[in-house]
């Protein structure tokens, strides 16, 4: 055995919560005790350097490169592995300009652009019909991705407490399947932003088929312009967008919100949270997320309050989005070799381990999902009951 390779095996031997098995250069490696939970075949060893500077980004691309191969299911090794994140070394220092990035709207808009048009005919290769890129709703073990998707919607519709006429501005309104079923369900009249042309496009497509131009519209527009709309709205709705804000942003996000939304009106806020603040994970920062932050559910709450915006309902979707992540996955491997023809084998390979180790972290309770519904200040008018 090498220096580089029992130097590798000590930096391993921490992570023994799970028992698992590494084979390098043909040579079996049993890590903690009792029956392997999974096993990782590695072709080439990342250096030592790297597993401290970044855990994550190591491991992570070396996956992506192929020098590192996982044998059976990637979500269970993961979700054994990824248990143990806490373990994991990140040198905050000789990472900083991947880890604190800038907050202003050009790098902002940058960043939202790497991800969100990458082409929607990816997206539509493993989103459901919807085209819903945010958790669902699962109402039973038999629902499919799209009634939760449907049954998500719904819900968020029925907590809005919606009435015909109203109007509700969606900040990050994806490619306006909520916008879409709340004008044709309830006849409200709303305006949806983002920073995607992709999504913008579609959106725009989506709205002319349905026929709902004189209801709907979409802007390309940062949350912080959102004053240029010159509009007030009974209602605010966000989902999966604060991720993208920045820690330093949150008070100047819920204070544009404040400006648009009148007296009493309700906002609705759905977003991936965390129990504790932390800056976020290097691998997805790099290649995922650029910029993504993961606030905490106190953190949120807290900043709202002071602006006078009262807490009335606070749900935990956690499982439900890693169930959604694994009908995604589920669909992305059904169309594995279309996005290979599209992109490359590597990008498949980031794209998978993504979506399984988002899947994982969920269900390991390192991430969690809330939907957090706000009143702008005392409304006594709606309904005792939580549910209208």
């Amino acid at each position: 055995m090498t220096l580089i390779t029992s130097e590798f095996l000590k930096f391993m031997k921490k992570f023994d919560n799970y028992p698992f098995e590494i084979t390098i250069d043909g040579q079996k490696n049993k890590i903690g005790e009792g029956e392997a939970a999974f096993s990782v075949i590695f072709n080439k060893i990342p250096s030592l350097s790297s597993l401290i500077t970044s855990t994550s980004l190591a491991l992570g691309e070396g996956y992506m490169n192929g020098d590192i191969e996982i044998e059976g299911d990637l979500y269970n090794a993961l979700s054994c592995f990824l248990s143990q994140v806490d373990k994991f070394s990140t040198d905050k220092v000789k990472l900083k300009k991947l880890i604190f990035t800038s907050s202003s709207r050009k790098n902002q808009k940058k960043e939202i652009s790497s991800h969100y048009d990458i082409g929607n005919d990816f997206y539509k290769l493993w989103l459901d019909e919807t085209m819903s890129y945010s958790c669902g709703y699962f109402k039973n073990d038999k629902s499919s991705l799209y009634e939760a998707q449907c049954s998500k919607v719904e819900r968020i519709l029925e907590k809005l407490y919606l009435k015909e006429g109203m109007s509700i501005c969606d900040i990050g309104c994806g490619w306006g399947f909520l916008l879409i079923e709340a004008a044709k369900k309830y006849n409200i009249n709303g305006v949806g932003i983002t920073l995607s042309v992709e999504q913008k496009k579609e959106f725009e497509r989506r709205i002319k088929a349905e026929g709902l131009e004189e209801r709907l519209r979409v802007e390309l527009l940062d949350y912080r312009d959102i004053g240029s709309l010159k509009m007030s709205f009974d209602r605010v709705v966000s989902v999966g967008m604060l991720e993208h804000v920045g820690r330093k942003n949150y008070a100047e996000f819920i204070s544009c919100v404040k400006s648009v939304l009148n007296k009493g009106g309700l906002f609705l806020l759905h977003f991936i949270s965390a129990l504790k603040e932390n800056p976020g994970d290097p691998w997805i920062k790099k290649y995922i997320f650029p910029g993504g932050v993961v606030p905490s559910l106190r953190e949120i709450i807290n900043t709202a309050s002071e602006m006078k915006f009262y807490t009335i309902d606070v749900e935990s979707l956690r499982r439900h989005y890693n169930r959604t992540l694994l009908c995604w996955n589920e669909n992305f491997q059904k169309n594995r070799d279309k996005v290979k023809e599209m992109f490359d084998e590597k990008f498949v390979r980031m794209w998978e381990l993504y979506l399984c180790s988002c899947a994982a972290v969920f269900i390991n309770g390192i991430t969690d999902l809330h939907q957090v519904l706000f009143t702008n200040d005392v409304n006594n008018d709606l309904p005792m009951t939580r549910w209208y």
